[in-house]
């Protein structure tokens, strides 16, 4: 299965005023805020539309996003309607909307009607109509921009559970752990339902404004549980009769896993960067006009002459532009001015690129002319012949703007700067000197263990030794994705009576200024595996996960610790985050490098602006025999090639898969994602594969 992508949700202004007028509208941003501070990080960048009180206008546009998909952004998973829902006689929301709906939802309609009427009693004048279209989830809300967002925290956080039902996600499976587990997932309870999580109180309100607005715009951060509630790791300091027998952590499924981490992935910070190559990597925060038109003059686009193509009467003669013309000047596409202006009777030499004189209105291919004299010093033409007189107005001219137009859209908000040249040439082209790009985030790799010696040890291995593969290849994997400003070899860890993993933990977010440590080994069940004790007792930190149900990777844990930035840790520009993330990856090395791809890449891909969906997922056919787990997702270490007999992309095992042999991911570029079965895959059977690197023909 696949990590589970942010929902997407689409909001229908219903207005003849803000449709006449769009600067009129204040819920569009008032919602989208809605979305992106109560949404818990789950709904992705609202869809936006405006429409007048019409009912086939209205049933137009929902349709549109209900009864199709788009095979680019997905399908829309929750349509939220705002105005229209009250008695006036242009009120005709509720008749549009209700037609449409397969399902209907009172339950909705209830919890929202119940928030609102702990603000006014005149809630009972709205009509919501709520219910499922297809495979997706429609709600009405009041046209107040207030009184839309209150009905929208009512209902907001059961929201993805409903939109993920409609979608088609299996019941019986999403409802393991029972009701409790739903709404723990959802971040309500019973004691604290819906309409109590969107305060009305309005001092309340002024309470939440003062902290968003010393927190550039997000809510300070809130644990939904006390320390008491959280699963602990043992304690280190007592012996082996007080600690655990199994781990006291809830296993995870990977798409659950992939979940919490992007819930707790800080949002990205925007920073302002020079154009140069240096860009390669970042995603770019904003969108991009042209500061200059492409090309800025009219030029020519081939080597020849400039002239003055003679008008039709003229051309009507016997000669038309035939004859032989003095050479009145040379431009170059070096020229830093314009030529003199070309006179009737005159051309002009010309290369490409360069400046066409003023009054030229087309250029002759030097192929369509001869040397008819040259200068007294032999060394260039004086006059030329023109053989034809087949040219039009406009012939090998390129028009000022006709490649990029003065403030016309050259790079959207979302593109990643490849090192393809494309983006960055397009941004200098267009005399774009600064812009905005996402920060890249900071990270750092530490392998724990005694037992672990460093590659550069040149003695022999002794006792319990192991040469260090982890720290090499993850530092290698992660400058690799070019998503982060700094790789730092954080060394090792050794576990030791003494705080030396606390230690150089906390030295890694000081003088580092590191986003995110990345660990290896140290996360089982073992009295030397002190991650989790580590986190959870000297930082005070919070474990958000310590077991994910698949092989290899099942004691992968993830947390985040709270940072107090001191004035002298932060770089310039680097921006304050309050807390910091630890990756707690296995100590085996197919293991360390398997959980990278699956865990580490989305949380790195959120934090640097993009959408967090990990790995390329493609459809492979496998050439050898494999056998499946029934209880937990595996992934297959793979070599994945074009097979051009077939026209598709073939598999192959590389080899034996035992989670410490390290080199099964030596010519490995993806990972089958096994299916949960008894039995085998067999040979031409289709199975998910997830892309590490390219693919190679055979």
């Amino acid at each position: 299965m696949s990590s589970q992508p942010r929902l997407r949700p689409a909001i229908l202004i219903i207005s003849d005023t803000a449709a006449a007028d769009p600067a009129t509208d204040k819920a569009a941003p008032i919602l989208r805020d809605t979305f992106s501070e109560d949404g818990a990080g789950k709904w992705a960048e609202p869809i936006i539309e405006i429409v007048r009180d019409d009912i086939l206008e209205i049933q137009r546009i929902v349709r549109s996003w209900t009864d199709t998909e788009d095979a680019t952004s997905g399908p829309v998973n929750l349509v939220i309607t705002t105005g229209g829902t009250g008695f006036a006689r242009r009120d005709f929301t509720p008749e549009a909307i209700s037609p449409l709906i397969h399902r209907h939802a009172p339950g909705i309609v209830h919890g929202m009607l119940s928030a609102s009427f702990q603000v006014t009693p005149f809630a009972m004048m709205s009509r919501p109509v709520a219910g499922v279209r297809n495979r997706t989830i429609i709600v009405t809300l009041p046209g107040s921009p207030k009184g839309a967002k209150e009905n929208l925290q009512a209902v907001l956080k059961l929201l993805p559970h409903a939109c993920l039902q409609a979608a088609g996600e299996d019941s019986r499976q999403a409802h393991v752990g029972g009701v409790k587990k739903l709404e723990k997932d959802a971040g309500v309870s019973a004691s604290s339902n819906s309409s109590t999580s969107a305060s009305h109180d309005h001092s309340h309100h002024h309470h939440h404004h003062d902290h968003d607005h010393s927190h550039g715009g997000h809510k300070v951060p809130k644990a939904h549980t006390s320390p008491s509630e959280r699963p602990q790791s043992n304690d280190p300091r007592l012996g082996a009769t007080a600690r655990a027998r199994s781990s006291p952590y809830p296993m995870l499924s990977v798409p659950d896993a992939v979940a919490k981490i992007l819930q707790h992935s800080p949002a990205p910070i925007t920073e302002t960067r020079d154009v140069s190559p240096d860009l390669i990597g970042y995603v770019i925060a904003e969108d991009v006009k042209a500061a200059e038109a492409v090309p800025a003059y009219r030029a020519s686009i081939v080597d020849g002459y400039a002239v003055i193509v003679p008008s039709e009467e003229e051309k009507s003669n016997a000669t038309g532009l035939k004859g032989v013309y003095p050479v009145a000047s040379v431009s170059h596409a070096q020229a830093a001015s314009l030529p003199p202006p070309l006179q009737v009777g005159q051309i002009a030499r010309i290369t490409t690129g360069a400046p066409l004189p003023e009054h030229a209105n087309a250029v002759v291919m030097v192929e369509d002319t001869t040397i008819a004299s040259l200068t007294d010093d032999k060394k260039e033409e004086a006059t030329v012949e023109i053989l034809t007189s087949e040219l039009s107005v406009g012939e090998n001219i390129r028009e000022p703007g006709s490649d990029i137009k003065l403030g016309e859209l050259v790079i959207t908000k979302g593109t990643r700067i490849s090192a393809l040249g494309g983006e960055i040439g397009v941004l200098a082209a267009a005399g774009i000197q600064e812009v905005a790009v996402y920060r890249k985030p900071r990270i750092g790799v530490m392998s724990t263990g005694d037992e672990v010696t460093d590659t550069s040890y040149t003695g022999s291995l002794s006792g319990g030794m192991i040469r260090d593969s982890n720290r090499p290849s993850l530092l290698t994997l992660l400058r690799g994705w070019n998503l982060a400003s700094e790789v730092v070899d954080l060394q090792v860890a050794r576990d030791t009576p003494t705080n030396e993993l606390e230690e150089k933990l906390r030295e890694g977010y000081r003088l580092h200024d590191l986003d995110i440590i990345v660990t290896t080994g140290g996360v089982s069940m073992g009295e030397l595996d002190l991650l989790k004790p580590t986190v959870e007792r000297a930082l005070g930190g919070e474990v958000h996960f310590g077991r994910v149900s698949m092989k290899p990777g099942k004691p992968t844990t993830f947390a985040s610790v709270p940072f107090k930035e001191s004035s002298s840790s932060a770089s310039p520009g680097h921006g304050s985050r309050s807390t910091r993330l630890i990756f707690g990856l296995p100590g085996n090395p197919a293991s360390a490098l398997v959980t990278a791809n699956l865990f580490l890449l989305p949380c790195v891909q959120r934090i640097a602006g993009l959408s967090g969906k990990g790995l390329e997922r493609v459809i492979v056919k496998v050439s050898t025999r494999i056998r499946c787990d029934k209880s937990r997702t595996e992934y297959h270490r793979v070599t994945v090639t074009f097979d051009k007999a077939r026209g598709g992309l073939l598999a192959k095992s590389t080899g034996m898969q035992r989670s410490s042999r390290v080199g099964s991911l030596a010519s490995a570029n993806a990972l089958l994602e096994l299916p949960l079965k008894d039995g085998f895959l067999e040979i031409g059977d289709d199975c998910d594969a997830l892309l590490m690197g390219p693919i190679w023909g055979v």
